[in-house]
């Protein structure tokens, strides 16, 4: 590249080792040391609608966080943190923040009995601060109630057959007889939610929430059987009084289903999570007169060109003509996958065999030093055409 006068860089988080905006300034650091001062670096940290959109958002929207208490996904009060911009009534909300699976002790997973409830007291608050546009990512959930949990906290009811409230979680769904929405927050009437969803699946069945998720959130197989039953009749229950089926909708099944019950109670609007956050940043925009875009994620294998953060950056990049370069923690089995949707290139930061921890660790030297290594790279093409 004979002359790079503007760098985007663009990347997701590293899990439990750097933010995205961690990743982006080291990554400025090491093309610092190489390119002159001449060339303008424009930080832009992604995210795909799993960990880390609160924060890509929150910077791009110039919104501030907002901290209250909450149940967590065992009904623990806890400290949960959204982000609000009063410039634009616009809440953005990761439901793991309040109900993610990260919240509770591998003892304490069980998605019987876990419920998303905090996830809908985040969005009473919003709400009650005036929001008119939510954002909310659902990546990382504990739980497997179809949204049940977090419908009941903005005062949707779900009664037995005795007309008495169904206990919290997946199971209890199998007892459902009657729905009421009378007393649901009327300030929904006047808002509307976008979902950033990083996953495609239906809410029942083979690829379903149950089947597909529930293991990692402590569900044994005949529990995963039992969840399963339990979201079909209660989504026999949606269909019958509210007219309305979402089971096969694509993202229906995120979250345990709350993407079903977004879906079918709050007309939500579900898409990927990097288009969301592509669009809030104003990432074509921003890119245009780039001379090269850098992204990147913490794992990239064959899974990330579905919906991942890298695809998206190097699907508006390319829009453009203008090349990608992809930095990741580790790559995975079929990562070479990413070269037929853009990007034109891909470097692990592990210079060598280490334990997971020595890599989470050092995580920001890793990528300084790689980054130093692909900008001299650039220099050896820029200083040849010369």
């Amino acid at each position: 590249m004979t002359n790079i006068k503007k760098i985007v860089i663009a990347p997701d988080s590293f899990k439990e080792s750097m933010t995205a905006i961690e990743v982006a300034n080291a990554i400025e650091t090491g093309f610092s040391h190489v390119f002159p001062n001449s060339t303008v670096f424009d930080k832009i940290p992604m995210a795909d609608g799993g960990e880390g959109t609160t924060e890509a958002l929150v910077n791009a929207l110039n919104a501030s966080y907002r901290k209250i208490s909450v149940q967590n996904p065992i009904n623990k009060m806890i400290t949960a943190s959204y982000g609000y911009s009063h410039e634009t009534n616009t809440a953005i909300i990761d439901m793991a923040s309040a109900s993610g699976l990260d919240l509770i002790a591998e003892e304490d997973k069980n998605p019987l009995i876990t419920t998303s409830y905090g996830t809908g007291q985040l969005i009473n608050d919003a709400l009650e601060q005036g929001a008119k546009h939510i954002i909310l990512g659902i990546g990382g959930s504990a739980t497997n109630d179809g949204g049940a949990g977090m419908l009941s906290a903005l005062g949707c009811k779900f009664l037995d057959s005795e007309n008495q409230p169904l206990n919290a979680g997946g199971a209890a769904l199998a007892k459902l007889s009657h729905i009421d929405t009378s007393n649901l927050n009327h300030k929904l009437k006047h808002t509307s939610i976008e979902v950033a969803c990083d996953v495609t699946n239906p809410l029942l069945g083979k690829y379903g929430a149950s089947e597909i998720y529930g293991r990692q959130k402590g569900a044994t197989e005949e529990m995963v059987k039992q969840l399963d039953a339990a979201l079909t009749h209660y989504h026999e229950v949606i269909e019958q009084q509210l007219n309305v089926s979402v089971k096969d909708i694509e993202g229906a099944g995120a979250a345990g289903g709350l993407g079903a019950g977004l879906l079918a109670f709050l007309n939500a609007n579900l898409a990927k999570g990097i288009d969301i956050v592509l669009k809030e940043t104003q990432f074509k925009e921003r890119v245009k007169d780039a001379d090269l875009v850098i992204t990147g994620e913490g794992k990239m294998d064959y899974q990330t060109i579905y919906g991942k953060t890298p695809i998206g950056v190097s699907h508006a990049a390319q829009q453009l003509n203008i090349p990608v370069i992809a930095i990741a923690g580790s790559l995975g089995e079929g990562y070479q996958a990413v070269y037929d949707h853009g990007i034109s290139s891909v470097f692990s930061i592990l210079q060598h065999p280490c334990s997971l921890k020595d890599a989470l660790d050092n995580g920001r030297k890793y990528m300084e030093q790689t980054a130093v290594n692909i900008a001299r790279l650039l220099l050896i093409d820029k200083n040849h055409n010369n």
